[in-house]
């Protein structure tokens, strides 16, 4: 058997029965929960692992083709996936009612409620919460430099006490009677292709397959709590105005057995009247005089590291574009540079003295 080892991430032997499975899944699921301090990377293997041979059809692939018959990369299935189908769906309609498990995954978007529709423990997606958008605005620099934002929202945040598995701590879990521990029901729809075998989450138990004896006193069993929370945010230097920045596992919750949804940051980034920016590369307006333009002059610039002194050369002409390296936006592959645009303002008010100057000048193309 090629990849990861599932039996051994949960801690269980191969002939192990399906209870016995789901028992090491939970308590492992207790010490690793990112929440209460485990490892996030541990609680996603062992999540993982319980997806597959907590599943009997999957464990059944699993104990044949080893990992390989669900990452794709084919091991000892001809056509790279569990099944016998790329992608690892599996059309087997034998066996009854097992038989229409993967087919009602790729279908339940239509009549189960899309995306969030999956469930753990018997179940063949991971569950995951909502994800959450909000708008945040930002100042020029901030867009430029980074900053670090608390963002205030409201969401279900997976309960402190209970860490999400609904059962209040010290209490014992027993199989729910409403699905017999399976953690789902069957039903029968009729659809355009006929009439379909669905699974969906069993509503009591919320596709766990087990309620808690006594269920937590704070969330009352439903493993989050719905409130305002705030969250402190990286926003990475050089975004830009319209962008959406994605920060993982700060959205909905749906308790112990599921994945966090994300947080997905709407940019509004408000102009400042010195520079506009295209790209990397910002832009500055320089006023000069006629003077400073005819025979060169050094003048203080504004950029968003603050003011630099730049040399105009001599016969500067309007329009001009000077170039200060390394003065605009950074980004991953260095930072861009600020163009200072010349403007010469030609004066409107001249005494008698310049203007006779200006004449034996005659200062013409």
């Amino acid at each position: 058997m090629s990849g990861k080892d599932y039996y051994k991430i949960l801690g269980v032997e191969k002939n192990a029965s399906q209870d016995d499975v789901k028992r090491a899944f939970r308590k492992l699921a207790h010490e690793h929960h990112p929440d209460k301090g485990g490892d996030e990377a541990k609680f996603k293997e062992i999540n993982e692992a319980y997806q597959v041979v907590g599943d009997e059809a999957k464990r059944k692939q699993y104990d044949q083709f080893g990992a390989a018959a669900f990452d794709g990369s084919g091991g000892g299935n001809p056509f790279g996936g569990a099944g016998g189908f790329p992608g690892g769906f599996n059309f087997d309609f034998g066996g009854g009612a097992a038989g229409f498990e993967d087919l009602s995954d790729i279908l339940g978007g239509m009549f189960s409620g899309g995306a969030g529709s999956g469930f753990a423990g018997g179940g063949n997606r991971r569950s995951q919460g909502e994800n959450i958008e909000v708008g945040i605005r930002l100042s020029f620099k901030e867009a430029i430099f980074g900053v670090e934002k608390e963002i205030s929202l409201t969401r279900n945040s997976t309960c402190s006490r209970c860490a999400g598995t609904m059962a209040e701590p010290g209490t014992k879990m027993k199989t729910c009677t409403t699905c017999d521990g399976k953690g789902f029901r069957i039903t029968t729809q009729r659809t355009l292709l006929g009439a379909m075998q669905m699974k969906t989450a069993c509503d009591e138990c919320h596709g766990v397959g087990e309620k808690p004896e006594k269920f937590c006193t704070e969330c009352h069993g439903k493993g989050v709590i719905h409130g305002r929370a705030t969250v402190r945010v990286d926003i990475p230097a050089g975004v830009d105005d319209g962008v959406t920045v994605r920060v993982r596992g700060e959205g909905e919750s749906i308790g112990s057995l599921g994945e966090k949804g994300d947080l997905y940051l709407r940019i509004r980034v408000d102009a400042d009247s010195r520079f506009k920016r295209d790209g990397l590369t910002i832009f500055v307006v320089k006023n000069i005089g006629f003077t400073q333009a005819a025979l060169g002059d050094t003048v203080d610039v504004d950029t968003v590291d603050g003011k630099v002194e730049v040399k105009i050369p001599q016969g500067t002409q309007s329009g001009s574009e000077l170039r200060l390296r390394g003065k605009g936006v950074p980004s991953s592959r260095g930072r861009g540079d600020e163009i200072v645009v010349i403007q010469v303002i030609t004066p409107t008010k001249l005494n008698k003295k310049v203007q006779e100057l200006l004449r034996e000048a005659n200062l013409k193309e």
